[in-house]
């Protein structure tokens, strides 16, 4: 069967949100919930919009299988508990959870909406995995940690039935708020004014321009939504790399070759700075853009069973 690849849903990820959350210095364990809350909004909005214009017929005319489909429905329900369990917390703390906003989800059909699923579950475990180091409550953590997981098994899941391959990084790759809310804004349209100010802000757009999988070795092309300064860097972040290469200009479109750091799901920025440790906001000029590299093959060492 051939799908649609990530690097098709890159293209997908190229609007910004009308509304822009304000930054804030100090961010709270409540903070981190109703950031959590409004992206599993998004997931929750988002496959329940699936299921209800497509029936099982539908996904089978596209290519995927009855067991695809009965994975799919088990997968809108743990959003829903995702959902049912972050608001409860956050009211046992007593904060006025955030509601859903208005989104614009960008698939026609059920190959567009798999392989659209496929991003937005890989955003969402490097939106867990790298909001984790600023929770303090050891009791929020293991929330966190446990929806971690099965948002690990709904990637894997999308992954495998798009044909590629599940486990492409050894590793996963955490992002920053603003990261992730820059890539979640692209389908909010509105939010209710009733909702908390999350602590994050959205970077302005970069663009995947290739339709086509990416490879270690091979040149890219972005396209930025807005001027360039004289000197800047295209930073890949993979897995726990982050890499950045000089890039070179063709016509308006930066291009950029692909490390061999990057595996799988990939998270692309154009940054002011060089880095191979960490990337700070004041860092980022656009991104990130998301593409899909192809994993190397496996490689390991049988004699090594310690």
């Amino acid at each position: 069967m051939k799908f649609f690849t990530t690097s098709v849903a890159a293209l997908l990820l190229s609007s910004t949100a009308i509304a822009h959350p304000i930054k804030r210095q100090t961010i709270t364990d409540v903070d981190i919930l109703q950031y959590a809350l409004t992206l599993e909004h998004l997931e929750n909005v988002f496959y329940k919009g699936g299921v209800s214009m497509m029936t099982e017929q539908d996904f089978l005319d596209a290519g995927f299988t009855s067991a695809y489909y009965n994975n799919l429905l088990y997968i809108v329900h743990d959003e829903e508990q995702h959902v049912e369990l972050l608001t409860s917390s956050l009211t046992t703390a007593g904060a006025m959870p955030v509601a859903a906003c208005k989104y614009d989800f960008p698939y026609t059909d059920a190959k567009s909406f798999v392989t659209l699923a496929s991003v937005l579950e890989g955003v969402g475990v490097s939106a867990y995995l790298g909001g984790a180091a600023l929770i303090t409550s050891k009791d929020y953590l293991t929330v966190a940690g446990s929806i971690l997981v099965t948002e690990s098994l709904h990637t894997a899941t999308q992954r495998f039935n798009l044909g590629e391959v599940a486990p492409a990084n050894p590793y996963g790759t955490p992002l920053g708020l603003d990261d992730v809310y820059t890539l979640a804004a692209a389908f909010i349209t509105s939010c209710p004014s009733t909702n908390a100010a999350l602590p994050v802000m959205a970077f302005p757009t970069l663009t995947a321009t290739q339709g086509i999988p990416a490879a270690p070795g091979i040149p890219f092309t972005f396209s930025a939504a807005g001027s360039l300064p004289g000197t800047f860097f295209v930073t890949f972040v993979s897995g726990l790399d982050i890499t950045s290469v000089t890039p070179t200009m063709e016509g308006e479109m930066i291009s950029a070759m692909i490390p061999d750091t990057a595996m799988g799901q990939t998270y692309v920025l154009i940054t002011s700075m060089m880095t191979n440790t960490t990337v700070m906001d004041s860092m980022v000029l656009y991104g990130p853009a998301i593409i899909e590299v192809t994993p190397p093959s496996p490689t390991f060492d049988l004699t090594i069973q310690k």
